[in-house]
């Protein structure tokens, strides 16, 4: 961790984002963050929405993943998250198909989240979705949801990881 804390300040960056795998998963991940936002830069944590956020510092940036039915790991959110959740936070919707906008448009709605703090985050998935689709599909339901590219495929490729 010490490795970890000396290169962030040796790199002198605005940003750093905990992320890659599951971090929260990682025993010494809050003891981490603690220590990174003690530091002169902003901290985020990316994370899957599989764990409780309720020890993550308030300092960090949150950005929590809904699982959709087309992840195939729905049974792993943690609806708890969504009542942790502040304006500093976001909360994130992959959509792979149109099923995948459905569940999440219904999820949005059956949780209140058009009224969250939160800002909600829609990405079509590498591959699987069109922006340009997903982004007709936003604009015609009047959602409250920012859409995002995932970057780092776009820029890097689809078997980018870790960059």
């Amino acid at each position: 961790m010490d490795a970890i804390i000396a290169e962030v300040k040796q790199r002198g960056r605005p940003l750093v984002l905990v992320t890659g795998g599951e971090p929260l998963a990682q025993k010494q991940c809050i003891t981490l963050l603690k220590r990174l936002a003690e530091l002169d830069c902003a901290v985020q944590l990316e994370t899957s929405g599989a764990y409780l956020i309720d020890q993550v510092p308030d300092a960090v940036h949150r950005i929590v993943d809904i699982k959709t039915p087309g992840s195939l790991e729905v049974e792993r959110n943690r609806l708890e998250n969504l009542e942790l959740l502040s304006a500093n936070d976001e909360l994130k919707f992959v959509i792979t198909s149109r099923s995948d906008y459905e569940w999440s448009r219904h999820f949005i709605s059956q949780y209140k989240l058009e009224n969250s703090k939160a800002t909600l985050l829609m990405s079509p998935a590498f591959g699987a979705v069109a922006a340009g689709d997903l982004c007709a599909w936003l604009l015609a339901d009047r959602l409250p949801v920012r859409m995002q590219l995932q970057l780092h495929k776009v820029i890097w490729g689809a078997e980018a990881t870790g960059v």
